[in-house]
């Protein structure tokens, strides 16, 4: 059978094509094409069509695509369970959800920077998917540290090599803070490995880093932070609607919005423009 999604997958758009392929249709064919393509070529091929807006397989009330071919063909394995809250988290920004959901969305990220060939990048991928299922069912209370004398080096690490608390901010502290306020109106899906680049500064020390300097959050809970900011703008501006909204701040889908914008606010973006008084 034919499965056809929309192009450039990252996260949900592969591990759906791991699943169907292991569980459900083992002869499956995965076609990628523009988004406003897939409704028109999946008509013509005879091809389901998942992960797009207005179909059976597809995002619903915050879980992602992933979780709704569980359901819809009763995949019932612990495993996938897990595995099903890993790509959730890291498919839609939650990765409180999981430990391992903001190492996926690095892995795939960074996959999808390095690999511009849709076909190659979901054969590349599929060997993630089949790694964490390994993972999940096999190896999940498996620690890396295993032996005594690990162990102790960490220890020893810990105790002696202590941080410098008068240690002066780094320079590259401003000019990332300048980068993210020019961008952020333009720019809202703004990649902490390009921005190392241009910074000169190694992209896992500017991870581990960055939240010392900007306001104890991580980079992605930070910029999350300022899609709401400028979301609150637009608010106030009443000729945008929500899903307009949600496209201008850099979220994947107007649900994913509402629920970042009430974990931020307290309120749904409908209750707080309600607040907002009318000129």
């Amino acid at each position: 059978m034919k499965w056809i999604t929309r192009e450039r997958p990252k996260i949900d758009r592969i591990a759906c094509p791991w699943l169907i392929k292991k569980f459900i249709d083992h002869t499956a064919e995965f076609i990628y094409v523009p988004f406003d393509e897939v409704i028109e070529k999946a008509m013509e091929l005879d091809a389901i069509p998942f992960d797009i807006p207005k179909v059976e397989l597809t995002h619903f009330e915050g879980e992602c695509t992933f979780d709704c071919i569980i359901k819809k063909y009763q995949l019932n394995d612990p495993a996938l369970e897990i595995m099903a809250k890993i790509v959730r988290g890291a498919d839609t920004d939650q990765h409180d959800l999981a430990p391992e959901a903001a190492g996926l969305w690095a892995i795939s990220a960074g996959l999808s920077h390095n690999i511009l060939d849709d076909y190659e990048l979901l054969d590349k991928g599929m060997l993630i998917y089949e790694a964490l299922y390994s993972w999940a069912k096999n190896l999940q209370y498996q620690k890396h540290l295993q032996s005594p004398f690990e162990h102790l080096l960490i220890e020893v690490f810990q105790k002696v090599l202590k941080p410098n608390v008068n240690k002066k901010t780094p320079e590259w502290v401003s000019d990332l803070k300048e980068i993210i306020q020019d961008q952020i109106d333009t720019n809202l899906t703004l990649n902490l490995t390009e921005i190392s680049n241009e910074l000169n500064v190694n992209p896992s020390y500017l991870s581990r880093e960055f939240s010392k300097y900007f306001e104890d959050l991580s980079f992605g809970e930070y910029i999350r932070k300022l899609r709401v900011e400028k979301a609150i703008q637009l608010l106030h501006q009443s000729n945008y609607s929500l899903t307009e909204i949600a496209f201008l701040t850099g979220f994947s889908d107007q649900s994913h919005f509402t629920r970042i914008f009430k974990k931020h606010t307290g309120k749904s973006p409908s209750e707080f423009k309600k607040t907002i008084p009318k000129k």
